[in-house]
């Protein structure tokens, strides 16, 4: 069985972060490994309070998993802040995963920060030259290439112009869009490759944009290439929005093990 690592922050609702990419990666076929960055009081309406993890801890849970595995491949999420982006980045130098997804978390779903401004320009500068794909949504895209984003036309020229920071390859991930919902942008060296999707009317999409990166980084770890690793895991997630469970009186979580229920079957 191929390992997937997930580096990310823990949501005490278990919608998103950490929780949600163990259920991610187990559902698609691998083994999840886990190194915390942060820990979240949440909920599925807020994130009420949030305690960034010491470097040394975040170094030491690497120097540990890859003692003892050999992930085929590792994805990011919750970050914090720059000290923690650049202990991360020290780390990945370090060890180098075949495979790495980077999916610049910013802003939770409830609009609680969970990247320091400060850190953003680490990201940029140190973390995307590292990443086999980014997957920004359509906030994080603007964000990062310095523009807005309301058409595919747009997100393209973010994906291009983020690509042109260092990544191998740009997602821009279009649940917000206005022209066309739900329809992401691959951009790699020699061009674009579009997504159609399902947009899906539902409060209950807590956790979708770390579900869709960890399904990601667990097909590249199954030996997809990467527009066939988008694909499946853009399907995967779809499904889990379509199930989303109403748990909670704010914005439900996805159904991660959706097939496994009687109705799904």
């Amino acid at each position: 069985m191929e390992t997937v690592l997930t580096v990310a922050g823990s949501d005490s609702g278990a919608g998103a972060g950490i929780q949600a990419d163990l259920k991610a990666i187990t559902a698609n076929g691998a083994y999840a490994l886990t190194i915390l960055t942060s820990v979240t009081a949440q909920n599925t309406r807020e994130v009420r309070a949030a305690y960034p993890l010491s470097p040394d801890l975040i170094e030491a849970q690497f120097d540990t998993i890859f003692d003892d595995f050999a992930p085929a491949a590792a994805k990011t999420g919750m970050l914090a802040d720059e000290v923690r982006v650049e202990a991360v980045v020290r780390c990945l130098e370090k060890h180098r995963p075949p495979n790495l997804v980077v999916d610049p978390v910013m802003m939770s779903k409830s609009g609680y920060p969970l990247l320091e401004p400060a850190a953003v320009e680490a990201v940029r500068k140190r973390l995307l030259p590292l990443a086999t794909v980014v997957t920004p949504n359509v906030h994080e895209a603007a964000h990062l290439a310095g523009m807005e984003i309301r058409s595919l036309e747009d997100a393209r020229e973010s994906g291009k112009r983020i690509l042109d920071m260092g990544p191998k390859a740009v997602l821009v991930k279009g649940g917000h869009l206005e022209e066309r919902p739900a329809t992401d942008t691959l951009v790699v060296e020699d061009g674009e490759v579009e997504f159609p999707g399902e947009y899906i009317q539902t409060r209950n999409t807590h956790g979708t944009g770390c579900t869709y990166s960890a399904a990601i980084a667990t097909f590249l770890a199954l030996g997809r290439e990467l527009p066939q690793a988008v694909a499946e895991a853009k399907t995967y997630v779809t499904e889990a929005i379509r199930h989303g469970l109403p748990l909670g009186s704010g914005a439900g979580p996805t159904d991660h093990f959706y097939f496994l229920r009687g109705d799904a079957r």
